[in-house]
């Protein structure tokens, strides 16, 4: 039976005059784009564009709330009881939510951004928090979760439908999460070796952790960051060693 995986990209993280990704020739690629919705990255005429440019696509929307912290680009952790996450949550998916209605187009999943994604993957309370959000504002959205954490079991509890998700150009630790980005070799650089990594996750549901040792995993989706200087060349050797091997690239939403 052919093997269908999901390929994502975190986008529409511009802002203003300030112009990050090549967001127009990732989404003639990609099957599911994640649009930063104003706290980390983007802003409302970026969220408006980015839509209508995967909507001439077809590329799949989905929303990408993060933490308020454009400076830190949401990638520093910020103490935030559950109630105030789940507030959060709801503004910013429902921001996108609006942008979609307006431009007729169906919003297909959330996926976290950054620092509040990886807290989420091990912290029950805060992945509990982010999945009634979602589930509140439409019971149908898919959510996009670290393969495996406890966001994804949290979706699953709230009645959501989940992906499992693993990156292609990030390094794994030893228990199952991604190595933090101060690390060294925490992100990976080649797009051959990030073609292998993610060949291995694919066919053999494994991941090779930083020390040599192998995990089990599942993959519905895999994430290339858009804001990576490389993602493009990334984006087209991972989907042709991925046909190659017999693998369709298909949306979430038609594969799960």
């Amino acid at each position: 039976m052919t093997r269908k995986i999901d390929v994502n990209s975190d986008l529409g993280e511009s802002f203003g005059v300030y112009k990050i990704g090549e967001d127009d020739k990732m989404l003639k690629l990609i099957t599911s784009a994640n649009i930063a919705c104003g706290y980390h990255a983007g802003d409302h005429n970026v969220m408006a564009q980015t839509i209508r440019l995967a909507k001439q696509e077809g590329t799949a929307v989905g929303a990408h709330p993060g933490f308020p912290d454009i400076a830190g680009f949401g990638r520093r952790k910020m103490e935030m009881d559950p109630e105030e996450v789940y507030h959060l949550v709801i503004y910013q998916v429902g921001a996108l939510y609006g942008f979609c209605r307006a431009q007729d187009i169906q919003m297909q999943h959330v996926k976290p951004h950054g620092a509040l994604f990886n807290m989420a993957s091990s912290d029950e309370k805060l992945a509990e928090a982010i999945a009634k959000a979602i589930y509140d504002v439409d019971k149908h959205l898919i959510l996009y979760g670290l393969s495996g954490s406890k966001l994804i079991q949290a979706g699953e509890q709230q009645g959501l439908k989940t992906a499992n998700e693993v990156f292609a150009d990030r390094t794994y630790q030893p228990d199952g999460t991604l190595t933090p980005r101060h690390y060294p070799h925490a992100v990976i650089e080649n797009p051959e070796e990030a073609s292998e990594h993610v060949l291995q996750m694919v066919a053999n549901q494994e991941i090779t952790a930083v020390d040599g040792s192998v995990m089990k995993t599942k993959v519905d989706t895999i994430c290339v960051h858009g804001d990576n200087a490389k993602s493009l060349s990334f984006v087209k050797q991972l989907l042709s060693i991925l046909k190659e091997n017999n693998i369709t690239i298909q949306s979430a939403g038609e594969s799960l």
